[in-house]
């Protein structure tokens, strides 16, 4: 416990080096490399941590909840919380059961809502806690929920009330079945209604043209969850949700992930124009990787909760950032799946497969430079977002175009979609970030925020009309 979890008190962007590290180490780099990332890279600009004005107990929990100043005391109370139960039982009962997010009696703006903490700071409390999941380190599951508890309430409107309602008779899962449908398909939704039928309808719907004022970046979720809110809910409660399906959890997942590639990498795809690898869907990749080790220690209403609200706030920030749309098949027939040389490459061996003049016998896997490079370059998004994506293009890669879930959505071209898209993704992102060039890479604001310069031009053109 050195460090703080935001390294700007003001602007609260979050500590990475612990995300950096474990995202290295698993693409295989080794001891001198992730020594100089950690402390030649990340040590710069953290903040130690510091003592809390008082011990966080069950009684003034509430009491500080999204003050940062109490960071190191929420720590300490979660870590014994986890030393003596676990992994499992804090996150439902600290995030998802209904007392951790609504109180009876209690302001909406004294609320808790611990679900919707979870997920603020585009998700940064969720993947620190997947980390904990996945590499099954029980401390950074506290650090999680102590993340958790410093950040701010910013989606009332997309993880509603509604789901909790403390007035009503009954359980929390019936309380939550009855809002959501689960366990059955509502009639305006006969049949699975994909992630991406979703991104469809929501780039037909004209309530979300005008986009709401910001003056700066980080003020773009917050007004647009304030302006569409109750519009976005309505759109993520149309995504259908089998919950007597066993399966229903795997696919929504992986709709979920295809929802995600489609929104950074075909969004940020223009053609004629450089990529634009945006810094904030990109978290959307980054992200989705622990909703399996995060949904697999969940019970089954929880897993829905977990899934509806993080698809709500993938889409308030694709919204709030002009909800871009997809030229599918130009991508597919611009967009490379083959990284350019990073280096000079030796003459293959003569009897090389498939043959030696084969580029295959060059460079037989194109993930494999595209991993080295990010080992070695001083930027703590870009292996996380390697790694995301090498994995799905391990589990989704070969997939072919035209199959039936996705020719049967309502976005336009779906069917062409194949599994080709993650390394697509990869070899623009590499290459937008200067990952082959000579390059200042030491400056980190290399990815692209374009979506606040389009709003702004469209503010611009609005005020002059």
């Amino acid at each position: 416990m050195k460090w703080h979890v935001f390294f700007d008190r003001d602007y609260r962007p979050h500590n990475h080096s612990t995300q950096y590290a474990l995202a290295l180490w698993a693409m295989g780099a080794d001891d001198e490399i992730l020594r100089a990332a950690y402390y030649d890279f990340e040590v710069k600009h953290q903040i130690p941590i510091f003592k809390s004005p008082e011990r966080i107990t069950t009684k003034n929990f509430n009491e500080h909840l999204g003050d940062d100043e109490y960071y190191i005391a929420y720590l300490e109370y979660y870590t014994e919380i986890v030393r003596s139960k676990g992994v499992v039982a804090p996150l439902e009962e600290h995030i998802f059961d209904l007392k951790a997010n609504f109180i009876a009696g209690k302001n909406a703006d004294e609320q808790p809502r611990m679900l919707d903490r979870f997920l603020d700071g585009i998700m940064h409390s969720f993947i620190h806690t997947g980390n904990g999941l996945e590499f099954g380190l029980p401390g950074l599951v506290a650090e999680g929920l102590a993340w958790t508890a410093v950040h701010l309430s910013s989606s009332p409107a997309v993880i509603p009330s509604s789901l909790w309602d403390s007035s009503a008779p009954g359980t929390v899962e019936s309380l939550t079945s009855r809002f959501l449908g689960l366990g059955k398909t509502a009639p305006e939704t006969q049949g699975n209604t994909h992630a991406l039928t979703i991104l469809a309808r929501i780039l037909k719907d004209p309530q979300f043209d005008a986009l709401p004022e910001a003056d700066r970046y980080d003020q773009v979720y917050f007004n647009a969850e304030s302006k569409y809110g109750d519009a976005i809910a309505e759109h993520v409660r149309a995504w259908s949700f089998d919950r007597m399906d066993p399966k229903e959890v795997e696919r929504k997942i992986e709709e979920l992930v295809w929802a995600a590639a489609v929104i950074y990498t075909i969004g940020g795809w223009n053609k004629g124009e450089n990529f634009n690898s945006d810094f904030f869907s990109v978290h959307f990749i980054t992200s989705s990787l622990f909703l399996s080790p995060v949904a697999a220690v969940l019970k089954p209403v929880s897993q829905e909760l977990l899934l509806r609200s993080y698809f709500a706030v993938c889409l308030t920030w694709w919204i709030g950032r002009g909800r871009q749309g997809f030229d599918i098949p130009a991508f597919y027939a611009e967009a490379s799946a083959t990284p350019a040389p990073l280096y000079p490459h030796p003459t293959p061996h003569k009897d090389a497969l498939p043959s030696a003049d084969s580029p295959k016998a060059i460079s037989p896997n194109a993930w494999f430079p595209l991993i080295q490079q990010s080992l070695v370059i001083p930027d703590d998004h870009f292996p996380k977002a390697l790694r995301a994506l090498a994995h799905y293009g391990e589990v989704y890669g070969r997939r072919a175009p035209g199959q039936a879930d996705f020719a049967s959505t309502e976005l336009p071209f779906a069917d062409r979609l194949d599994g080709s898209l993650f390394i697509r993704a990869a070899v623009l992102t590499n290459e937008k970030l200067g990952r082959e060039k000579d390059v200042d890479v030491s400056d980190t604001r290399y990815w692209d925020r374009k979506g606040l310069e389009v709003f702004s031009t469209l503010l611009q053109q609005s005020a002059g009309n």
